[in-house]
């Protein structure tokens, strides 16, 4: 065996399969402990399950090189070999009932017989127990996105006044000069001293810049703040096949995905049909425990999707009383004031409906979103049960996808179809998977890596609207 040896615990093969092509011209020790982790694992339909059968069969494939008790030479000049603790762990005061313990014994009998070892491991306390007894260790750290410097989607620059109310083409090439911008990138423009004198404007790339409006569409809801008017200008622009809104909870990520989508699938007909899923790591990875069928099981889980449908549902609602008792303002289509006169010229008008009107007489068929399902508009889907299919010309939102990691984002992605669209939405500050943190997950890795696409879009959304309650406490706690 090489001199050093890096020996990988069971979550760095689990986050990252091709693991063992990443280390060029190192050793690669993999405990015997690994593998029967692995085989544990691999029979979950969860995207852990799916790699642990990954690593499983490239292993598997490694052994027409070689015999990998002995070591297998890989084409970058690497070398992979599993490991079994020798007499060493008879010495060891380690408990060899639990199964890290096991994984650092390997590690230790290697250090005995002379290797220079480094242990890697996503897991901190395992990290620590390995220094604790004179084992190097360290965090694997492909993907890692740093805190501090990740991509929000948005540059906030100070600009004189009069460059807000009078802005020349110059005026941009100096800014395209000044700050580099990724292409779908917001610029929001405020004057020196008067933040409320703003202008915001979106990069396109080769020094062009457009000025950023709210959507012009026909049900009654809008913005709040500057990032929810980023957030519509993506979600309302099919050319963006991609869109990641990221943020705390209560900044309307989820509420304003699903208003977009509802109205590109209802209203504008972009889309067939809105398909809705979220991360299930609250419920164990797996769904199959809870009674009843497959909607009867999300339900709970889907919890704040209905509630957010029900406040759309219920504004669209009210509005419809509103034309129903006359109480819009005729528009340009219906603004002459010359019905068409009814047969047999008995002087009385025939109603034309407005343009409004018809907005919502066309939502007229929906109240909630179990109406939605019903009539195949809407979908709730199980994210597990995403994996192998192709999804075309659907409107997709994910949800607490910073509880996914990059390898189970990767396999999302890549089920979307010709004419789909899928926005992942998620709070990087509320993680609830071990292993995974701000700088590792699915949610803000994609957002790095896809940074500058022409087909991508992001928004880091920092401001609740949900109460003044619900601000305070992502400031205080």
């Amino acid at each position: 065996m090489q001199n050093k040896v890096y020996v990988l615990d069971t979550n760095v093969l689990l986050e990252d399969p091709e693991v063992i092509y990443r280390f060029e011209q190192a050793c690669l020790g993999i405990p015997i402990t690994v593998l029967e982790e692995l085989d544990r694992l691999k029979v979950e339909s969860t995207g852990r399950g799916a790699n642990a059968r990954l690593i499983t069969r490239m292993l598997d494939a490694l052994r027409d090189k070689g015999s990998l008790k002995d070591g297998v030479t890989l084409e970058n000049g690497g070398r992979v070999q599993i490991l079994f603790a020798d007499d060493c762990a008879q010495k060891s005061q380690l408990s060899l009932n639990v199964a890290d313990n096991k994984i650092l014994m390997n590690a230790i009998c290697l250090k005995e017989q002379g290797s220079d070892v480094v242990f890697v491991s996503k897991d901190i306390n395992a990290r620590v127990k390995a220094d604790a007894i004179g084992i190097p260790s360290q965090d694997y750290l492909r993907g890692l996105v740093e805190k501090d410097n990740y991509y929000r989607g948005w540059q906030e620059i100070g600009v004189a006044s009069e460059v807000i109310h009078h802005m020349k083409p110059e005026q941009l090439d100096e800014l395209v000069s000044q700050y580099q911008f990724n292409v779908n990138e917001f610029v929001l423009l405020h004057s020196h001293g008067n933040h409320n004198n703003q202008k915001l404007l979106r990069y396109h790339g080769g020094g062009q810049f457009t000025e950023v409006k709210v959507p012009s569409v026909k049900w009654p809801i809008t913005s709040k703040n500057i990032h929810q008017t980023m957030a519509l200008d993506l979600l309302f622009d099919d050319d963006i096949k991609m869109v990641t809104l990221t943020g705390p909870a209560g900044t309307g990520k989820t509420f304003l995905t699903l208003l977009a989508g509802l109205y590109k699938v209802l209203m504008t007909g972009d889309y067939a049909k809105m398909m809705v899923t979220r991360s299930v790591v609250p419920l164990g990875n797996d769904i199959g425990y809870l009674p009843g069928d497959i909607q009867e099981k999300l339900h709970g889980w889907m919890q704040p999707i209905y509630d957010n449908v029900d406040m759309i549902t219920n504004t669209i609602a009210q509005m419809r009383n509103f034309v129903g008792q006359g109480y819009f303002e005729e528009d340009e289509y219906n603004s002459r004031g010359k019905g068409q006169r009814r047969g047999g010229g008995n002087g009385r008008r025939m109603h034309r409906p407005s343009r409004k009107e018809n907005y919502y007489n066309q939502a007229r068929e929906f109240r909630s979103l179990d109406d939605l399902v019903e009539q195949r508009k809407m979908s709730l889907e199980a994210i597990t049960y995403m994996r192998g299919r192709s999804i075309p010309n659907q409107f997709i939102l994910i949800d607490e996808v910073q509880n996914l990691t990059p390898h189970e984002v990767k396999t999302l992605l890549s089920r979307v179809g010709e004419g789909t669209k899928i926005v992942l939405c998620g709070d990087p500050y509320q993680i609830d998977v071990p292993y995974l943190d701000f700088s590792t997950n699915g949610l803000i890795v994609a957002t790095d890596r896809f940074k500058g696409q022409s087909l991508f879009g992001t928004v880091f959304m920092p401001k609740s609207e949900r109460s003044e309650l619900s601000r305070l406490v992502q400031e205080l706690l």
